[in-house]
């Protein structure tokens, strides 16, 4: 070697500094964020991409199909069923429903100050958990429905809310669809439903399986008559002119 002269650095990394590699934690949460960012992502695009497509299956209908073999659904379009049929879903869940952005705040609170578990849920909401999410009450699902709801809102109009909700709600043992419940319960097309057999199908819709539209006990009845009188008013006080007009 000659004077003077230096060798070269083992492996040519003497002098370099080292870079920690980040802790596990925080790969693992970089991670979990970018596979959110995609989830989100894929359920925006079904969000815009069911505003031109009907969606004719959700996770609960997939899931009552494996469990009972088979179910009446039969899929039609907001004018192929009853005016009366729409008013009277929205009476029975939402009686707001042309007035709120995806949530009704008052119903909220009241049903706060009540401690009840049911009467707040619009049918915005109920809509968006059953076609994007699962059922239950657990706090990551509820987390996932507030935050998808006003975003279904801003793009969904009420007519389409309402259209797919009519489509899809259980309305009876492996009965989805207000087609197939008018169908099964009274032997007509949803398009030929009276007033009287529209509220009676609204009826059952808090609990569908316990619920038999064409035999109700007279407590539902009863309930069936409000309905009816709720769906009357609301076509008369203009609570339902966003989705018929």
């Amino acid at each position: 070697m000659a004077p003077g002269s230096r060798s070269a650095p083992k492996g040519g990394t003497r002098g370099r500094r080292r870079v920690a590699a980040p802790p596990l934690r925080a790969r693992v949460l970089r991670q979990a964020l970018r596979w959110l960012g995609r989830a989100g992502m894929a359920v925006l695009a079904l969000v815009v991409l069911f505003t031109i497509i009907n969606p004719i299956w959700t996770p609960y209908m997939i899931s009552e199909r494996l469990r009972l073999g088979s179910l009446q659904r039969d899929w039609v379009d907001l004018e192929e069923i009853a005016p009366v049929m729409a008013r009277a879903a929205v009476a029975a869940e939402d009686a707001n429903f042309c007035l709120h952005w995806g949530f009704d705040m008052a119903a909220i609170r009241k049903a706060l100050d009540e401690g009840r578990q049911r009467g707040a849920s619009t049918i915005s909401q109920q809509t968006t958990k059953n076609v994007f999410l699962w059922q239950g009450r657990s706090w990551p699902r509820k987390a996932a429905e507030a935050l998808l709801t006003p975003v279904v809102e801003l793009v969904w109009t009420k007519r389409r809310i309402l259209e797919v909700y009519l489509n899809i709600a259980e309305m009876g043992e492996g009965i989805f669809g207000v087609e197939a419940a008018a169908q099964a319960y009274f032997g007509v097309p949803a398009v030929d439903l009276t007033a009287v057999q529209a509220a009676r199908l609204a009826a059952v819709l808090p609990n569908p399986k316990a619920r038999d539209a064409s035999a109700l006990p007279q407590g539902l009845r009863q309930r069936a008559a409000a309905i009816a009188d709720g769906a009357a008013t609301i076509g008369a006080d203009g609570r339902a002119r966003c989705f018929e007009d």
